[in-house]
């Protein structure tokens, strides 16, 4: 353990004190958007992605350690410990030397070199393995009553010995280890019986790549065509290439027993060592590909959670449907349900001018001051019924992306809000609100049901997880939180709290109405001085009796901030508002032993701009009118888009027919592009260029090129 601070600075590339003190951070509770904003000059600068990589390292080293201790644990039981085993044990520098140097003395189930040795030829397999001229008898080692009943049979038995041998000499295992790791091909191949129903494996029916150079995106869909019985998928090098390493290490001559060696080697690699090999490969393999999907799917969801707020406007947020109507609400700024009702656009004139009269009528009787209109089935339809209805100019109509609404609507957080309302009219407040404030709203969702990943459903869950719990907790800590109208939701992701001091604030909040300042916090059940520590700087009071607690500016920063007015004469309101009167600050002056400049710089930032939401503005979209379906689609079209899902061989865009389009990576860009990320994120808007309509296989080829 004591080693830790200097493995991982060496492996990061970071100084040995940085570590120390992120991890003394961690060690008196403190989470990864806290040390990032407050502690700066403790980490010496360091950002929520190397403070979440040390993090990570400390918790894999942890578990290094863990079985390093079981391993001594079963040996010293079993006495097999020695000096130089425990040295080579604590040595080991990763699981997979620890693995192999623990092989030779792992408990075993019956194995067919078990079987030998219980039939006396442990000793055989010894000189024969030698290969140092001496006689070698198998004759003598010939017992019916064992199961030995010529020399053929001893001689394989010996074999079986020799091959277990070979498959846990650990020099053997590194060696054969690095020509999978550089020389394996990874193959794969339909199998026939499920060729029809496997279609779109299509590009993998005949596929061969090295494995080491496999993008994650064809591996993932690789494996996920083996899962689903469609391809049968192999990932070795040219066995030519592994039989010559192993006969070149464990042949010594070509006598009896060097070809008795070199059959048992032979069969070790066939029957152990490859196989075995191949797993470990697959697993690493899989493990990066997991990883870099985990980090695109991480990186899309930051985007989409930190999408442009519309703001507190009144909204009228509508859930097309063709048959069933659409479910209509109207909100107020604060995202409160109004009204509901269903209207039906498109079942017919008489019933469409009957829902033009109700969209008009509402519009009017409750202000609204935008329209948002789900993107799924139905939805060009009732976007182009709303345009047409020529409501007034400061009406703004858009659509909105609705992947998940339908889950949020059955959730127990829409139905503890909405216990007297359906699905639909839950659906529909979503909507508007996704509108008014994505991150609000996104947040009540599980990520993964968001649909903005790259096989997420193929990758380690547990790691998914807790890389987009992650990403929820980073977006919700740089925006802050306003505590007195914060969903619970919202809450549990601030820094420090979690459900039940979430909970707690919540029916604080409704027993004694809103909170005006932060130290009132301090009064809510179980949230002591630790907690508000790692909360109240991420946590907003609009009308506040110290303005302060509106900013990010940290409650154990406010006598600086007091002591900064005071030498210019001034109120810390006087501060907030007036730029002259910052300008005569010497920030310098205030540095002490524990305020630095980096938070220094942090709270000038905060004084000028208190509470600044680091979002983007909003801007609205629009699809192209006339363009609702595949069938209005003619390769050449230029079209208006916004990007849905950025993977590692192209971004998906949605250009309002019900089905996606895809820029593949070559497309792009008029250069070559290593990663889609450096060009486009999500919820971008685009121009694009249609290239080519696949009805049968529902595709749609895109291009950003020379727009």
């Amino acid at each position: 353990m004591k080693q830790f601070p200097e493995i991982i600075a060496r492996e990061l590339q970071l100084r040995s004190q940085q570590v120390t003190a992120t991890l003394a951070l961690f060690e008196d509770g403190a989470t990864v958007p806290f040390i990032a904003r407050y502690r700066k000059e403790a980490t010496g600068m360091l950002d929520e992605t190397r403070i979440t990589a040390v993090r990570d390292r400390l918790a894999q080293l942890a578990e290094l350690e863990k079985r390093r201790h079981g391993i001594i644990v079963s040996l010293t039981e079993r006495a097999l410990l020695n000096d130089e085993l425990h040295r080579n044990i604590l040595g080991a520098a990763n699981l997979t030397i620890l693995e192999d140097i623990y092989l030779p003395y792992r408990r075993k189930r019956r194995t067919k070199a078990t079987i030998a040795r219980e039939k006396g030829l442990e000793p055989l397999a010894q000189a024969i393995f030698a290969q140092d001229n001496r006689p070698v008898q198998p004759a003598a080692f010939i017992n019916p009553h064992k199961g030995v009943a010529d020399e053929n049979e001893s001689l394989a038995g010996a074999r079986d010995i020799i091959a277990e041998w070979i498959n846990e000499d650990q020099v053997t295992r590194a060696d054969l280890r690095r020509i999978f790791k550089e020389k394996a091909v990874i193959s794969s191949s339909v199998m026939k019986k499920n060729e029809v129903n496997g279609a779109k494996f299509r590009d993998y029916f005949d596929w061969q790549e090295p494995a080491a150079k496999v993008p994650s995106h064809r591996l993932l869909a690789m494996l996920r065509g083996e899962n689903e019985k469609v391809l049968s998928v192999s990932m070795r090098p040219l066995e030519s290439d592994a039989l010559a390493l192993l006969r070149r290490r464990h042949v010594k001559n070509n006598t009896l027993s060097g070809q008795q060696v070199s059959m048992a080697a032979d069969d070790s690699y066939r029957r152990l060592l490859g196989p075995s090999l191949e797993n470990e490969l697959r697993h690493n393999l899989k493990d990066r590909a997991d990883q870099e999907a985990i980090q695109v799917f991480a990186d899309n969801l930051r985007e989409l959670l930190l999408a442009p707020p519309m703001g507190q406007k009144r909204v009228m947020a509508l859930d097309p449907g063709f048959r069933t109507g659409a479910k209509l609400v109207c909100l107020d700024g604060q995202g409160t349900l109004l009204h509901y009702t269903t209207i039906y656009p498109t079942l017919s004139e008489h019933r469409s001018r009957e829902a033009g009269k109700t969209v008009t009528a509402l519009c009017k009787k409750y202000q609204i001051e935008a329209i948002a209109i789900g993107n799924g089935t139905a939805g060009r339809e009732t976007e182009a019924f709303v345009r047409a209805l020529q409501l007034p100019p400061a009406v703004l109509i858009t659509m909105v992306d609705e992947s998940g609404a339908s889950i949020y609507s059955a959730s127990e957080a829409a139905r503890a809000e909405f216990p007297d309302h359906d699905l639909t009219v839950r659906g529909a407040v979503s909507i508007g609100r996704r509108l008014q404030d994505p991150l609000a709203e996104l947040v009540k969702l599980d990520p993964k049901a968001i649909g903005v990943g790259q096989y997420q459903h193929d990758v380690n869950q547990a790691a998914l997880q807790k890389s987009l719990q992650d990403v929820v907790q980073s977006c919700v800590n740089s925006v802050g939180v306003e505590v007195n109208t914060a969903s619970l939701e919202l809450l549990t992701s601030v820094s420090g709290l979690g459900p039940a001091l979430a909970k707690n604030i919540i029916a604080h909040r409704n027993a004694h109405g809103p909170f005006t300042g932060r130290r009132q916090l301090l009064k809510v059940p179980r949230l002591g001085a630790k907690a508000f520590e790692q909360c109240a700087g991420f946590l907003r009071i609009q009308g506040a009796k110290n303005p302060l607690d509106y900013s990010g500016v940290h409650p154990e920063q406010y006598p600086v901030v007091k002591q900064m007015a005071k030498d210019t004469g001034c109120t810390v309101v006087d501060l907030m508002q007036q730029d002259a009167v910052r300008k005569q600050i010497e920030v310098h002056r205030y540095v002490s032993d524990t305020v630095g400049l980096p938070t220094l710089n942090d709270i000038m930032a905060e004084l000028a701009k208190p509470g600044r939401d680091p979002r983007e503005e909003f801007a609205v979209f629009a699809f192209a009118a006339g363009v609702n379906s595949v069938d209005d689609l003619q390769p050449g079209m230029k079209l208006p888009g916004i990007i849905t899902n950025v993977t590692k061989f192209g971004a998906f865009v949605d250009i309002g027919v019900h089905q996606d389009g895809l820029v593949h990576i070559s497309q792009l860009a008029d250069r070559f592009v290593k990663d889609p990320a450096d060009i486009v994120k999500v919820r971008q808007q685009v121009m694009v260029r249609v290239l080519e309509i696949d009805l049968s296989r529902k595709r749609i080829a895109l291009s950003l090129k020379n727009l």
